[in-house]
């Protein structure tokens, strides 16, 4: 199976089945004498586990991180850092009854196709347990870019929108309240949507808005590696993600060039940021901002109809521990995605110039 790793000069593999011993992974290219804060990178992890609310999936996961090399008495060596993340809470029973069946919407079908073979636990790869890896990359990657200031938070679930604008936020309240949206009577609303939707054995579906402040000018390539390309990317790989827009997005398509364009102020800040601080695929010092889209968690506790690996049409329901919503506990695997994608260009930056 290729697509493993992710990123050019700071690099992540990641390992390891939802229903395995372990996940991890290892981080190429990271920079020697980067003092790590161990602690910022487990509140990173704790926010993406499992068991964490009571609108989110009940597998319970510490989700503790063992570094197994790269670091020396706190401070990164420049050698590969290999990490693992044990699983202890699996319920392999719970997948069974899908040994032989295909679940609708999700990546049984094609990878049975692909690959002649599929790990039915738990999605095997293809599971969400995997993003774990991803948060630990991506916390010493924000370490790495300390000065940039990374804030993803929840911006709709399902036809409940948050109505105020980034600037208006207080990103301080996104920890505040289950769904992670800044604005609290938004979060209620929101939060009560979601235990409307568990009740009935369904899933919902959302979108995160990120936000990222303090990036130099300069980071990315005009033509293949665009930075916003290479973000686009990022959040793609993420699992159940369905669209990504930055700046105007979709909203710019309806608008006059005279209406979209940003207009300099002396200092080669803009008056406006339609671009969503990124020109010519390179970054233009202004706050880079974007909203992914999540589609409904696969798995519903409801019957449906499906077939199995020899094409005989039969009905299945979901069994398990899993997310009516997906979208609180990726808020963190955006982050992450991001500081990744960010610290990479930093570092290709410096390469660049003689």
């Amino acid at each position: 199976m290729a697509g493993n790793t992710f990123g050019k000069l700071f690099k992540l593999t990641t390992f390891g089945e939802s229903h395995g011993e372990a996940i991890g992974g290892t981080i190429d290219g990271c920079p020697a004498g980067l003092e790590l804060d161990l602690e910022a990178i487990q509140r990173d992890m704790d926010r993406r586990k499992p068991g964490q609310s009571s609108i989110v999936t009940q597998r319970k996961e510490p989700d503790e991180v063992k570094f197994l090399s790269g670091l020396f008495e706190g401070k990164t060596t420049g050698t590969p850092i290999g990490f693992i993340i044990k699983n202890t809470n699996q319920k392999t029973r719970d997948y069974g009854h899908i040994k032989d069946t295909y679940r609708p919407s999700h990546a049984d079908y094609t990878y049975d196709q692909k690959y002649g073979i599929r790990d039915y636990r738990g999605g095997g790869r293809s599971s969400a347990r995997e993003t774990a890896v991803r948060v630990v990359a991506g916390a010493i990657a924000k370490q790495l870019i300390s000065s940039v200031q990374i804030n993803a938070f929840t911006s709709s679930v399902g036809d409940i929108k948050l109505s105020k604008k980034y600037k208006e936020l207080d990103f301080g309240l996104t920890e505040t309240n289950d769904v992670r949206c800044p604005d609290p009577a938004t979060a209620d609303k929101m939060i009560h949507r979601i235990k409307e939707i568990r009740k009935e054995g369904d899933t919902i579906g959302g979108t995160i808005t990120c936000v990222a402040q303090n990036v130099p000018v300069g980071l990315g390539e005009p033509v293949f590696d665009k930075l916003h390309a290479e973000l686009g990317k990022a959040m793609l790989s993420i699992n159940a993600v369905k669209g990504f827009e930055y700046g105007s997005g979709f909203e710019g398509s309806r608008m006059k060039g005279s209406e979209h364009n940003d207009k300099f102020n002396a200092d080669g800040s803009t008056q406006t940021n339609l671009s969503g601080g990124i020109q010519g695929g390179i970054s233009n010092g202004m706050d880079i901002y974007f909203n992914v889209a999540f589609k409904p968690v696969a798995t519903v506790m409801q019957k449906q109809e499906t077939i199995d690996n020899q094409g005989n049409k039969v009905e299945m329901q979901g069994k398990g521990r899993h997310d009516p919503c997906v979208v609180p506990r990726a808020v963190p695997i955006v982050e992450a995605m991001t500081a990744l994608v960010l610290a990479d260009f930093v570092l290709l930056n410096k390469t660049s110039k003689i």
